[in-house]
């Protein structure tokens, strides 16, 4: 037992405390900090509201496809992974040209807030693509990013006071939807599926109330992936019509 005798250490005041920052009994803190800390970031920025691309983070630019295509092998797994790269580059090019688009469109209104401001999960692929796109038309630009193993860093598109980087995933998929104006969903992966079905499940449910458009970008990929009854309403069987909007 210490009997209090010898040299005394300062105590560390409990907001310095890692130890319990980092400890079960502080998670409501951490969480709290994921609202508040990207809110400050926001408000600093008067950022109003934003619009999100969705998508996959193996995407590559059409130039980096051809490159690849040259260079593998004439038969094999490996051709085929080109070619399929390849054909998904339409989609890198088109959430580049997209995200360019918009950010030029929001500069020009007359608003003293910065409206629909391009938003991503920050990482490679799609989500590059929109915030180059967004970055070459001189705009600011939102990437909120994840540690996961896969994608722990920001893409060098993203503006840097407005990387935002996340533990919690329900944090993360707040804030997408929040400041969202409109949402685009390009082709991805289990991510991507994850996140589209969440806000849907979120509108169904009148938990997100405000008009928020969800747009599929790609019907063919789409159209393969979800069964889409002939009023591009979801296929549920024994589903009310009224609660299969997509």
């Amino acid at each position: 037992m210490d009997s209090g005798g010898g040299e005394r250490r300062r105590p560390v005041e409990a907001y310095l405390n890692e130890a319990f920052l980092n400890s079960a009994n502080a998670r409501a803190l951490r969480i709290l900090s994921e609202y508040l800390e990207p809110q400050s970031r926001f408000e600093r920025y008067t950022l109003d509201d934003t619009i999100v691309f969705m998508g996959s983070a193996r995407t590559i630019s059409r130039e980096q496809a051809e490159q690849e295509l040259r260079t593998a092998d004439s038969v094999g797994d490996q051709l085929e992974l080109a070619q399929r790269r390849l054909e998904l580059s339409q989609y890198h090019e088109a959430a580049r040209e997209l995200a360019f688009r918009f950010t030029e469109w929001s500069k020009q209104l007359d608003d003293p807030e910065r409206r629909f401001v391009v938003c991503t999960g920050g990482g490679p692929g799609i989500m590059e693509a929109a915030n180059r796109g967004a970055s070459e038309a001189r705009g600011v630009n939102v990437g909120l990013t994840i540690s996961i193993p896969a994608e722990a860093f920001d893409n060098t598109y993203v503006t840097r006071g407005l990387s935002v980087h996340f533990h919690y995933f329900f944090m993360r998929k707040f804030w997408f939807t929040y400041l969202a104006k409109a949402v685009i969903v390009f082709p991805g992966g289990f991510g991507t599926l994850d996140e589209l079905f969440e806000i849907l499940t979120l509108l169904q449910t009148r938990k997100i109330r405000k008009h928020l458009p969800v747009v599929l970008f790609g019907t063919r990929y789409w159209e393969e992936i979800i069964d889409f009854d002939g009023d591009h309403r979801l296929r549920c069987p024994g589903a009310a019509r009224h609660d299969r909007r997509g």
